[in-house]
């Protein structure tokens, strides 16, 4: 799908991924819906891209993706605004490193609300207009740790595993529709996901350097790949390696190396 022109609605928008793809974004869309818990991060970005772009159109609402009645409301909003989003950008995420038998159990459900219950939701609320009119893309912002499950990520990699699957099974029953579906799975990314999923007592897991890619980077690699059309995208050429051998990997082997690795440890 050409991105020129489009209404775009993206979720945490207010740091990381989110905010530098209405970044990257900004130049070329009609209107820009903003949507995160943070208000100021939202007004500041959306200030700076106004500056920047004076004839484009830009929208915040503030709302937490954990509350199902704040998820309503912004559903609601959008039907009383008669907003035609043609492009869903699910990026709103969270995450939470430690034993999941120490987790907190709010935490988890905040994280598969959020994760999976608001991308679901938002995608079905928005989706049947994309049909109606033949266009329209979704970029559902995974992760490369969905790939397999991960000790001590485990709800969030669980979840990312539904965000994939979700992305490609939604891809095939849109083909023909003029409705594209793409999964972006990124590693290691410097932005402040990784600090708010670091439990105070944990020990940081970034992961080597050479992995990580720039947040710049992700996002032009992931709007490449939905003018593309492509169903997945994982950045970095380090990463895409290293998760077409963990995808052909068979799971008995993948166990041994988690246990090797946990000895280790």
């Amino acid at each position: 799908m050409k991105l020129d022109g489009c209404n775009a609605l993206i979720t945490g928008a207010s740091a990381g991924i989110g905010r530098e793809l209405a970044r990257q974004l900004a130049g070329r869309t009609r209107l820009l819906i903003l949507v995160a818990r943070r208000e100021q991060q939202l007004s500041e970005l959306r200030d700076e891209l106004r500056q920047q772009y004076p004839n484009l159109t830009v929208r915040i609402r503030k709302t937490d993706l954990a509350d199902l009645a704040q998820l309503k409301e912004l559903m609601a909003w959008l039907d009383h605004e008669k907003i035609d989003v043609d492009l869903l950008i699910n990026n709103a995420g969270l995450g939470d490193l430690g034993p999941f038998a120490t987790s907190d159990p709010i935490l988890n459900q905040q994280i598969m609300l959020v994760n999976m219950v608001a991308l679901t939701s938002l995608t079905r609320h928005l989706l049947p207009q994309m049909i109606a009119s033949k266009r329209g893309a979704i970029l559902n912002v995974s992760s490369s740790a969905g790939f397999l499950p991960i000790p001590n990520f485990a709800v969030y990699a669980a979840t990312k595993a539904y965000v994939t699957s979700f992305s490609e099974a939604l891809r095939a029953e849109l083909r023909g529709t003029g409705v594209s579906v793409c999964a972006l799975c990124p590693g290691p990314v410097h932005t402040e996901f990784q600090e708010v999923a670091n439990r105070p007592d944990a020990q940081r897991e970034d992961g080597p350097e050479f992995v990580h890619v720039s947040v710049e980077q992700v996002v032009r690699d992931a709007l490449t790949a939905l003018e593309a059309d492509r169903p997945l995208v994982i950045p970095g050429l380090p990463m895409k390696i290293g998760m077409f051998l963990v995808r052909i990997t068979p799971m008995p082997i993948l166990r041994l190396a988690s246990r090797f690795g946990s000895k280790r440890a």
